[in-house]
């Protein structure tokens, strides 16, 4: 939580947040995807450096990192729409991971970008949910995440 206050009282947004179980399980790992003004953003990485139980806060940037979200989508297809949504879900490098008789879940996983396309196509369908993750990132090379 104090975290996070670190970032509201800065007026930063924050759009996505992932945490899970660092590599040694002895902690966790925060994902934290903002929007907000540039100017102030050195101060917060400071900010939260300095909280106690903070190890290291790094910025990471489409350049110097991999970004990708996972995004699960449920349909109505009986068998007719079947075919059709199969070849929406390959294009998009999707995999069905759930088939019944009237509907199916399907999983994909990228960029922002290509998820919201993958969720426009599919809505000639009828979509009864829709789960996404946030941003996971990875630093690229040999830089600590």
């Amino acid at each position: 939580m104090r975290i996070c206050q670190v970032f509201s009282r800065r007026a930063f947004n924050i759009d996505s947040l992932v945490v899970s179980e660092g590599r040694t399980g002895a902690f966790s790992r925060m994902t934290i995807d903002i929007s907000g003004s540039p100017e102030g953003f050195e101060q917060i990485i400071k900010q939260v450096n300095k909280l106690i139980d903070v190890i290291h806060c790094y910025e990471h940037t489409a350049a110097n990192s991999v970004v990708r979200e996972m995004l699960l989508v449920k349909i109505l297809a009986d068998k007719d729409e079947r075919s059709s949504a199969l070849q929406v879900i390959e294009h998009f490098a999707g995999k069905t991971v759930d088939l019944s008789p009237n509907s199916m879940i399907a999983m994909f996983t990228g960029t922002t970008s290509k998820l919201d396309a993958a969720v426009i196509m599919l809505e000639q369908f009828e979509v009864i949910e829709t789960v996404r993750t946030g941003k996971v990132v990875m630093a690229r090379g040999s830089q600590a995440t």
